[in-house]
This record gives C-alpha cells, sequence and structure tokens, in this order.
C-alpha cells in the first residue's frame, strides 16, 4: 500500500535512527567500494545527472517487508552525460537490502533502458547485488526476466555496457552477459552461476569466490568479462574513456574527436618491424600504436587469446576497431578462444558502423586434439562468419604471414574487404614452403627437398602472386600504412552494402 510524502516522514526518520545507512556505506568503503551515488559521480560529468524514480519503494508485503521501507529501493537510475554525451545509467546500491532485486527495483532499470531505446543513448549498469529478494520469491525472477528481454532487444540498437562492482549471483549474471562489454573490479567483484557452497555440496570442488568468478578469472580463463581493474575508481574513468569510442545508437555515426595526429603521418621505424627470420616474433601493438591517432588503443579482453588483439582506437579522430593477429603469443596462430574473440568483436563493431582495420599475420589455425575436439571447425566458422556477414568498411594490411584458410577468415578480399593491402614482407600461400614441399615432392632426398623449399619461396613467399590476382589491391610500405588507411576509410565513409533480406542469420554457435 503506498503512502503519501507526510505519511512517510516519521518512517524515514524512524529508518535513520542510528544513522544504519551511514554504517553501511562505511562497511562498503571498508571494502574498498564506493557508494551507488558515489560511483555515479564519478562516472559522469559534474551536475549531469537526473534521477528518476527517488522515491519509487517495494510493494512487498511478507515476511515484515512491510516495516522495511527505503526509498529508491536499492537501486538509483536516471540519466546524465558522459564528455558531453547522454547516457542512462542504473546503479545498484549494495547498502540497500544488500541491492537485491525486487520487482520495482527491476521497473525501475527497465524504465532507463526503455528511455534509451526510445531516444537512442548507450546504457550503462553497475552491478552490486546480492541477487533476487527471496522474500518476494517469483516476483523478484518475473523481474530478471523483464531486464532480459530488454538486454535482448537492445542489442545491437544501443551499446550495452556493464561494471561489476560488487557481487552479481544466481540469474543476476545473465543479464551482463547479455549486454556488450563488462568490466570488473579485482578483489571486489564476482560473477557466478552458483557460488561456492553450493559447488562443494554437488561436486565436493573447494573453491574461493575469487577463484570461482572473480575479475581475474573471468577476464583469463572464461572471457566472460573483459577488463579487470585495481578498483572502482579506475573501472568508471576507464569507462567514461570507453564510452567516447562507442556511437550512441545504430542510427548514429562513430563520434568524432578533434586530432593534431596527422593522417598522412610517416613512420619510419615500421620499415623494420618485420624481422629477418620468418619464425621470430614482434609485437603487434607496435604497429597498432604506430597507425592510430596519438598511439591510443582501447584493448578488450588483453588478458584472454592473447594470440589476437582487439580493441578501439581512431584515425582522423573517427572510431575504428581493431582485430589482430599477436605474433607474440602462440606465433598469432588462430584457435578457439581467439576465433570466438574476435568474432563477437567484428560482430559488435558491424552492428554499430564501426570500421573494421584488421592486421594480418597468421601462419593458420592451431592443430591438435584438443582443439579438434572442442569445436575448432565450428568456432573457427564463428570468426569467419562474422568477416563475411559484416558491411561495415573493411581494410586489412597482411604484414607477413597469412597461410591456408587462416588466410581467408581474416577479412580476405574474398569475404568482401574493401581494401586489402599487403606490406613487401607478406607471405600469402596455402601453407609454409617446407610443408607445401614435403607434400607435393614427397620421396625425395633431403637435398632436393631444400632445393624445392628455395624454389618455393622465391615463387610463393611474397605478396605479388595474391596480387596479379586482383586479392591484394596494393603492395604498399610499412611507413605508409596510416596514410594508406586514412585515405581509404575517406573513400569508404559513404559505402553502401546490404545483406539479403533476413529474419535473422544462423551463426555456428
Amino acid at each position: 500500500m503506498t503512502r503519501g510524502l507526510k505519511g512517510r516522514t516519521t518512517e524515514f526518520r524512524r529508518l535513520d535512527a542510528g544513522n544504519p545507512r551511514k554504517a553501511r556505506s562505511a562497511a562498503q568503503h571498508g571494502k574498498g567500494k564506493l557508494t551507488a551515488r558515489e560511483r555515479l559521480d564519478v562516472l559522469l560529468d559534474p551536475g549531469s545527472f537526473e534521477e528518476y524514480d527517488m522515491y519509487v519503494e517495494h510493494n512487498c508485503v511478507d515476511f515484515g517487508m512491510p516495516d522495511q521501507v527505503v526509498p529508491g529501493d536499492g537501486v538509483v537510475t536516471g540519466s546524465g552525460t558522459i564528455n558531453g554525451r547522454l547516457v542512462f545509467v542504473f546503479s545498484q546500491d549494495f547498502t540497500v537490502f544488500g541491492g537485491s532485486l525486487s520487482e520495482r527495483h527491476a521497473q525501475k532499470i527497465c524504465k532507463v533502458m526503455d528511455m534509451a531505446m526510445k531516444v537512442g543513448a548507450p546504457v550503462i549498469g553497475l552491478n552490486d547485488s546480492g541477487g533476487a529478494r527471496i522474500q518476494e520469491g517469483v516476483a523478484s525472477l518475473a523481474g530478471y526476466a523483464e531486464v532480459f528481454q530488454r538486454n535482448v532487444m537492445a542489442s545491437g540498437v544501443i551499446p550495452q555496457l556493464s561494471l561489476i562492482m560488487g557481487p552479481c549471483a544466481g540469474g543476476a549474471v545473465y543479464s551482463p552477459a547479455m549486454t556488450d562489454f563488462i568490466f570488473m573490479v579485482k578483489d571486489s567483484s564476482y560473477m557466478f552461476v552458483t557460488g561456492p557452497d553450493v559447488v562443494k555440496t554437488v561436486t565436493n570442488e573447494v573453491v574461493t569466490q575469487e577463484e570461482l568468478g572473480g575479475a581475474v578469472t573471468h577476464t583469463t580463463k572464461s572471457s566472460v568479462a573483459d577488463v579487470a581493474f585495481e578498483n572502482d575508481i579506475e573501472a568508471l574513468l576507464a569507462a567514461r574513456d570507453f564510452i567516447d569510442f562507442l556511437p550512441a545508437s545504430n542510427r548514429e555515426e562513430v563520434p568524432e574527436r578533434p586530432t593534431d595526429d596527422p593522417w598522412d603521418r610517416a613512420e619510419q621505424s615500421l620499415d623494420t618491424l618485420i624481422p629477418p627470420n620468418a619464425n621470430q616474433p614482434y609485437d603487434m601493438h607496435e604497429l597498432i600504436s604506430k597507425t592510430l591517432d596519438d598511439g591510443d588503443f582501447f584493448e578488450v579482453q588483453p588478458g584472454h587469446a592473447g594470440n589476437i588483439l582487439c580493441g578501439f582506437g581512431r584515425i582522423e579522430g573517427r572510431t575504428v576497431g581493431v582485430v589482430a593477429n599477436q605474433p607474440m603469443v602462440l606465433a598469432g596462430v588462430l584457435d578457439i578462444n581467439s576465433s570466438k574473440k574476435a568474432a563477437r568483436f567484428v560482430r559488435f563493431c558491424d552492428a554499430f558502423e564501426i570500421p573494421i582495420l584488421t592486421f594480418v599475420d597468421v601462419p593458420g589455425f592451431l592443430p591438435g586434439v584438443g582443439q579438434e575436439h572442442n569445436g575448432i571447425i565450428k568456432h573457427g566458422a564463428k570468426l569467419l562468419f562474422a568477416y563475411a556477414e559484416a558491411t561495415v568498411p573493411k581494410i586489412t594490411v597482411i604484414t607477413r604471414k597469412a597461410y591456408g584458410g587462416a588466410y581467408d577468415v581474416m577479412a580476405s578480399k574474398h569475404l568482401r574487404g574493401d581494401l586489402n593491402y599487403a606490406w613487401p614482407t607478406a607471405e600469402i600461400a596455402v601453407m609454409g614452403a617446407k610443408g607445401a614441399v614435403e607434400i607435393i615432392f614427397r620421396g625425395r632426398t633431403p637435398e632436393e627437398i631444400a632445393e624445392k623449399t628455395k624454389e618455393y619461396e622465391d615463387r610463393f613467399a611474397n605478396p605479388f602472386v595474391a596480387a596479379s590476382k586482383g586479392f591484394i589491391d596494393e603492395v604498399i610500405m610499412p611507413h605508409s600504412t596510416r596514410r594508406r588507411i586514412a585515405l581509404g576509410l575517406r573513400k569508404l565513409r559513404n559505402k553502401q552494402l546490404e545483406n539479403p533480406w533476413k529474419k535473422h542469420d544462423n551463426i555456428p554457435l
């Protein structure tokens, strides 16, 4: 039963007796965590936050809950700006009923999500909740499902970012899981479907919360989360930087930020980036940073599947998505984890009209029983599918190896790559020279094999065979990479390409 403001004043005073909220806030600070409102102060531009539903209260009548009414009901919702751009936010308040989700709590979240969809603006959720409010039973579960449905409807329409800043367990984990990116905080946030106690009961495994679902676990092993930060402040400031790369919705262009970095800047050091020994690695981060504006690269999932790099940067002030094989890890080979990581990133970029820049140095797919039995065929196909369906501008630069099916997968001309460049050091072939010769000239003497290998290298270990067939648009000097990419993106700015009509595709999940 809802009461007027006058009737609630006495109740508020009673709830505040002895300052229990202050004690709870102190407990929050004692865990190294900010309160819900403090987090919004850091995340949003000063003075920009407008709160909605401050006076909403729960409607539970069981288990003595009518005597425990707190305005806002454990979540702060509203809108604000980040560097002047509109965003909608919700911040769960662990100091109120442990941030547990009630029916009204869920309605508040749904309201800001609905508003964000109507006007076309990102949603940022700050999660810090003990889960479903048990006193409300199925009404709380229904609230979760209402939020889930909106996550699905918003997917590909507006960017959704989740910051896990405390517990997130049980059914609660599926809302962040359906958002585009997840940031976590080390030692104070965790996500799992079932906690350590249930795990011990059911499987007899003994595991801590941090080991089971902490920030390090989810950013290195499971790939559930994208980046782990040291504390709340770092995570919130990173979210401000991150949102700056993203368009407000799928109807808006990518944001543009003024830059003094010349578009035609030549990087002579790139001419010597590739080592003389084909088996020697080099750090692909160097090429990425020297190509993007001011070396600014926001990498996602840096701790997982390090053999492929994904992240956002800018060229001439406009956002681009970068996918790059990393020779420093597993020689840059494609495997299950790297395929899934890059496929999801490519699909996000395509959904929001973010051009995709691909740097290729890939010796192929990782062989092995483990890879085959765990489905490398289907998982590798995810990346192939993602690139093939993408209609955004796609520019590819092959720096060194592009072998076998992995050459096809990495945004090749055959998957509608718009501009495909190669450095003079590029080798585009079915496989490496030695392996190819041993198959073609099986049974020959070692001396003959060595001679034929040299012959094969001279013939195929270069980009000109592919260029002669039109599969490579041009062989470019490494130092001119930034200039060529900038020119290419200018040309492709008004690109028009549509896939055949369909209800949706059936990507190999």
